[in-house]
């Protein structure tokens, strides 16, 4: 009996041991797991991809490519709400298609530019707070610049008039 007096009880920093064990293996089970399904993930959608080959424009769309002409400086025009001084600056970007005939309508800027400023300064502001008020005056300048240079070029130079700056004051 005496012996079994003298034993000393089992530590239990052996089952702490075991445990912490037991963790890391799971987490490098679960790390071996993800990279495994990232990597097969990887291999097989990049063993059937072949490099994109961009079309080329011409031939795909039958169009050339965009030319944008910005017109410089910006526009600030100003305008009676209720008797309240409102200001607008709008700067402004023409898309064409053909080089030749945005160089042969820069001839006639100083009357692009008098056509932007006459319709920009005769808007209500209320109207262009809103996106559709923004959208109906873009296409109103479209169709001025457009007539404008149908009648110095005889051909529809500019596709497109576009706002790349547009505050309202």
């Amino acid at each position: 009996m005496a012996k079994n007096d003298q034993q000393t009880p089992p530590a239990e920093g052996g089952a702490g041991k075991g445990r912490l064990k037991l963790i890391i293996i799971i987490a490098v089970a679960f790390l071996l797991a993800v990279g495994a399904s990232v990597g097969g993930t990887w291999f097989f959608l990049s063993r059937g991809a072949k490099p994109a080959e961009p079309p080329p424009a011409e031939a795909s769309s039958g169009k050339k490519p965009a030319l944008y002409e910005v017109l410089a400086p910006s526009f600030v025009v100003n305008f009676n709400q209720n008797g309240r001084q409102r200001y607008l600056q709008v700067s402004v970007a023409l898309m064409g298609r053909d080089q030749a005939q945005l160089d042969a309508l820069q001839e006639q800027m100083p009357l692009v530019r008098n056509q932007l400023v006459m319709l920009f300064s005769s808007q209500n502001f209320d109207s262009l707070t809103t996106p559709v008020g923004k959208e109906m005056l873009r296409q109103q300048a479209t169709a001025s610049i457009q007539e404008v240079a149908k009648k110095a070029t005889g051909q529809l130079t500019v596709e497109q008039v576009l706002f790349t700056n547009f505050v309202l004051q």
